[in-house]
């Protein structure tokens, strides 16, 4: 059954969200990142730009992108699609809504910010994880 994590009170949801790449990319974990467009566009520079000493492979998803399998990062707008995608054991998700198709993977990551409209949306999150009964846990960003 699927893990679900709720990291809370995130300052920056784009730098938080970089150094959780990061550490699952140095813990050979292999991450889909979800979220609006506008969004997955900032974050692919972020991850270009937000370390000196570190690269973290990523790539966007295209019609076009049969080297995603080679990819540990990968961000994207829509997972509707699931049989494109190479894996399926993280789901970062930066989206409003939950997102479709989460029960295919084996953990879900959902990024809270400190203001009081994400706080609201990560709480309808919540709700539909756990009236799914899956298992859901919480951790406080410092």
């Amino acid at each position: 059954m699927t893990e679900v994590t709720f990291h809370l009170n995130a300052k920056s949801k784009m730098d938080y969200c970089c150094r959780l790449i990061r550490k699952a990319y140095s813990n050979n974990a292999k991450v889909v990142v979800k979220a609006p467009s506008d969004t997955i566009k900032l974050l692919d520079q972020a991850l270009w730009s937000f370390s000196k000493t570190d690269f973290i492979p990523h790539a966007q998803t295209s019609p076009d992108s049969a080297y995603l399998g080679l990819c540990p990062v990968i961000l994207t707008d829509s997972i509707e699609s699931l049989d494109k995608l190479p894996h399926h054991e993280v789901l970062l998700n930066l989206g409003d809504e939950v997102a479709q198709g989460y029960e295919k993977f084996e953990r879900v990551i959902e990024i809270v910010g400190l203001e009081e409209n994400d706080k609201v949306k990560a709480r309808l999150r919540w709700r539909h994880y756990a009236q799914r009964g899956y298992p859901i846990s919480k951790h406080e960003v410092k």
